[in-house]
């Protein structure tokens, strides 16, 4: 039975499975295993937990600035951060609790990301997080990304410890994704520089340069759904590790790293002129150039100042996440709310120099292009809930709105779709795994029994290649972009007497349709409805104006086209 494909096989379903097949709607989760969900790397026992030190310590030289520096010290940025904050997040807490409504044990697997130090405490084992500890949700540590080995030995590159490290793993990881990280068992602690001369013990080490160290938690498939030689997806076989560990043979879930990896970004860096890269200079190419960009500052609190120090922000697109967490942390101890407050600025920082917006008009119509300059999908990351759109409003010579499209309720939380092309992606269920389940087919909010891709229209990179993106399981899906094209353009009809357009460019997580299904599946516990109350309380995921522009049509009398 285990070489049976499951969704290939319903006729086998029914008859071994047939007690939960039909109930699963009211929540019965599919009976996978820890194996199902097993992948090579550090495990539960590899690595002491008194080897793996808690951030105060790395604060006590890292942290406690003078209040001037504060802004480049490298705990206070972290803290700020949603790697710091990972153990704080209800959004998270919502979603692992529905995904372990539907499939059980999977919850374990998206520890391994979200809260990695559980694999050190063992606490990765229960997929409830029942046994989750202050320690654990301490986020992705300091010393945690500090001692992780690349799991790619380098002869001649690599530190040579690491290859005793490699050969005493059960399995060593052969892609950076899947949180397939491996760490160093004593705890020695790694940095890139050379000419570092710290207090404690330092293996230099070039993997904290690599994008693929990123990679390791930012490329995600799920293991128990695997590609077929067609080119559609279905389950494995109920407690079968998976086929294939390479994540472009998995469903996709996260494509960040693989959309970086098919970019000109990885192929040489991209000079944006100063956008992203703080003190790296103009060409940016690696995730750490633009989420740790370079400033002059001082590694510790009693070192001299380096001009180009990597900023430990890891600034992403996570205002929205970090409202949320400023609201549910306003009474604990353990949190300091400048920090997350500064993690937001820097986080809406990011979202302002992600793209911008061109405006042109043409034989009575506006020609609208929106601009990635990110090195991946314009928006990339967790694919649910997360949006973007262009918002038009045309306005006549007495300033008086003529009409807009795109136009977001904050009464109702609701977007206009029909009027704007929306940049996200959609999961869905196949009409076989819709008869596994007993869930409807299309598009759905279950992410963990998704086996289609519905839509896919987010905005691509310089250097797309569509061929490139269909293997790498990051495909262009309910729209058309050419190889080469890093922006989206569409034609809007001008309304009479239009004397000037204003465009903005909006993203939004948190949309209510998402919030609502998470807190209307949840019958576990009571996180789906803390995060809708948390919700309303913090705007309910307002869209954030990522940038915005102007065109006037005085007289139509400016020349047609794009300069």
């Amino acid at each position: 039975m285990g070489a049976m494909r499951w969704l290939g096989r319903i006729g086998w379903l029914a008859v071994i499975l047939g007690a939960w097949l039909l109930p699963l709607a009211a929540q019965t989760p599919i009976p996978m295993t820890p194996r199902d969900f097993h992948v090579p790397g550090t495990q539960i026992g590899d690595m002491p937990l008194a080897n793996l030190l808690e951030p105060n310590v790395c604060r006590a030289c890292h942290g406690n600035y003078q209040a001037a520096d504060v802004a480049r010290e490298p705990y206070a940025t972290w803290a700020g951060s949603l790697m710091a904050l990972g153990g704080k997040d209800p959004l998270y807490f919502a979603q692992v609790t529905n995904a372990n409504q539907d499939v059980e044990n999977v919850g374990s697997f998206c520890t391994r990301c979200h809260l990695p130090v559980a694999v050190v405490t063992g606490h990765v084992a229960q997929a409830d997080g029942s046994t989750l500890d202050a320690h654990d949700k301490q986020g992705v540590t300091c010393h945690f990304c500090h001692s992780m080995v690349d799991p790619v030995y380098k002869p001649g590159i690599s530190p040579p410890e690491d290859a005793s490290i490699l050969a005493a793993l059960d399995a060593v990881p052969g892609y950076a994704s899947n949180a397939m990280f491996v760490l160093d068992p004593e705890g020695r602690r790694r940095g890139p520089r050379e000419d570092a001369n710290p207090m404690h013990e330092l293996i230099v080490s070039p993997f904290h340069r690599d994008a693929a160290l990123c990679g390791t938690c930012h490329d995600v498939g799920n293991v128990a759904v695997s590609k077929q030689a067609n080119g559609t997806y279905r389950y494995n076989a109920i407690d079968t590790e998976s086929p294939s560990h390479d994540p472009a043979q998995q469903f996709p879930l996260e494509r960040t790293y693989t959309e970086w990896k098919l970019s000109a970004f990885a192929d040489g860096g991209v000079d944006l002129g100063g956008r992203f890269g703080g003190t790296r200079g103009p060409r940016v190419s690696t995730c750490q150039d633009c989420h740790m960009p370079g400033l002059a500052g001082p590694p510790c609190n009693f070192c001299d100042v380096r001009p180009d120090l990597a900023s430990h922000e890891f600034a992403g697109a996570a205002v929205p996440s970090l409202d949320l967490i400023a609201a549910y942390t306003a009474d604990d101890p353990a949190v300091d709310p400048a920090h997350i407050a500064a993690g937001r600025e820097r986080a809406l920082s990011m979202l302002q120099r992600a793209a911008t917006i061109e405006l042109a008009h043409d034989a009575g119509e506006l020609i609208a292009r929106v601009i990635n300059h990110t090195g991946h999908k314009l928006p990339t990351g967790h694919i649910e809930g997360r949006r973007a759109w262009l918002n038009l409003r045309f306005y006549d010579s007495s300033n008086a709105l003529l009409g807009q499209t795109g136009g977001y309720d904050l009464a109702t939380a609701e977007l206009d779709e029909a009027s704007t092309t929306v940049y996200e992606m959609h999961v869905g269920l196949s009409a076989d795994a819709a008869a596994a389940t007993g869930l409807p087919a299309g598009t759905t909010t279950h992410m963990a029994l998704a086996d289609t891709i519905e839509k896919d229209t987010r905005i691509p990179p310089r250097g797309f290649d569509n061929a490139a993106y269909i293997e790498g399981g990051a495909p262009v899906v309910g729209i058309s972009y050419a190889d080469g094209q890093y922006w989206h353009e569409r034609r809007y009809p001008l309304p009479v007497g239009t004397q000037h357009v204003i465009a903005t460019l909006y993203y939004q997580t948190l949309t209510r349709h998402y919030i609502e299904a998470l807190r209307d599946g949840n019958v576990t516990d009571n996180w789906g409805t803390l995060l809708h109350s948390l919700w309303e309380d913090t705007g309910r995921g307002a869209p954030i104006a990522m940038t915005s522009t102007t065109l006037y049509l005085v007289d139509r009398v400016f020349a047609n086209g794009f300069d």
